[in-house]
């Protein structure tokens, strides 16, 4: 039964793996046949990275990489190291296989179909990566470091740092790409909120029901640095009092929540809902 179990496990790794490095690849045909040659850009570390790439000429996959990298190394104690890995692999993906697509031939040359169709398909890309539990955007990670001691919320710092990204694009590239571009952001936001199934809010409150319910809270609060509260609870099946966890996390930690349950108990049953505001306790630092 373990070694099933452990066999389970290294599946659903390697398919978490393979649904990052797809993801990767479907960000990069989005940048090189859609948005590159059009001169539009998306937020954050990605739209940096064109920016550069545009005035410098440098190879925009090795700016995404350089540029990415001091933030995930920075971040590596709080996002944790399955984080870490995961992201360090769909960056290192997307600098890959951005490289040959270089020379294809875009999509198309007209902005408005580059931008709608662009930003969608960014948006899936950079989904299916959340998803599988990376990141190709070091933004976010910036952000939970640096609000630890501003006031400020991660999403806050986000769409302060896309101003000045998109305010930069207007200069560089001209006032109507840079408005193509925030069209691009909206459309990828809007893409990555449908691919993500449960990253549409910017934190989450999980009730997890488990018979290893000890193991699992303090496995929780281990690996993941997040306090849980436990809620005395009732089958209604067998009547029988059990005790029920409740944890809020951010988007970013919602995948190893999962992994760090069910690696405890296989049949821990999950209920994942919005949390549409968080006020209090030692969680207002992580919000974005």
């Amino acid at each position: 039964m373990r070694e099933h179990s452990k066999q389970k496990s290294k599946i659903s790794i390697i398919f978490k793996y393979i649904q990052m490095i797809a993801g990767a690849a479907i960000t990069a045909a989005s940048l090189e046949l859609f948005l590159i040659p059009n001169s539009i850009i998306d937020g954050g570390i990605i739209g940096i990275s064109l920016l550069i790439n545009h005035l410098s000429g440098l190879n925009f996959g090795i700016l995404i990489l350089i540029i990415n990298a001091p933030f995930l190394v920075a971040g590596y104690k709080h996002i944790g190291k399955s984080f870490f890995i995961a992201s360090i692999l769909s960056i290192v993906a997307l600098s890959i296989l951005e490289a040959p697509l270089e020379h294809i031939a875009p999509v198309t040359h007209e902005p408005l179909l580059a931008t709608v169709f662009g930003g969608l398909i960014l948006g899936i890309g950079v989904g299916t990566v959340i998803r599988a539990g990376g990141a190709l955007d070091g933004t976010e990670i910036l952000g939970i470091l640096l609000t630890k001691r501003l006031p400020f919320s991660v999403g806050e710092f986000v769409m302060f740092l896309n101003v000045f990204i998109f305010g930069w694009a207007g200069f560089v590239l001209g006032w109507e790409q840079a408005m193509y571009s925030i069209l691009t952001y909206y459309i990828a936001a809007k893409a990555i909120d449908t691919v993500g199934q449960g990253f549409t809010g910017d934190t989450k409150a999980a009730v997890i029901v488990s018979n290893e319910y000890e193991e699992v809270a303090s496995a929780i609060n281990d690996r993941l640095g997040r306090m849980v509260t436990k809620l005395h609870g009732q089958g209604g099946y067998i009547d029988k009092d059990k005790d029920v966890i409740f944890v809020v996390v951010t988007r970013l930690e919602l995948s190893k929540l999962k992994t760090v349950v069910h690696d405890i108990d296989e049949k821990a049953f999950i209920t994942i809902m919005d949390a549409q505001e968080v006020h209090g306790g030692r969680f207002k630092s992580a919000i974005h």
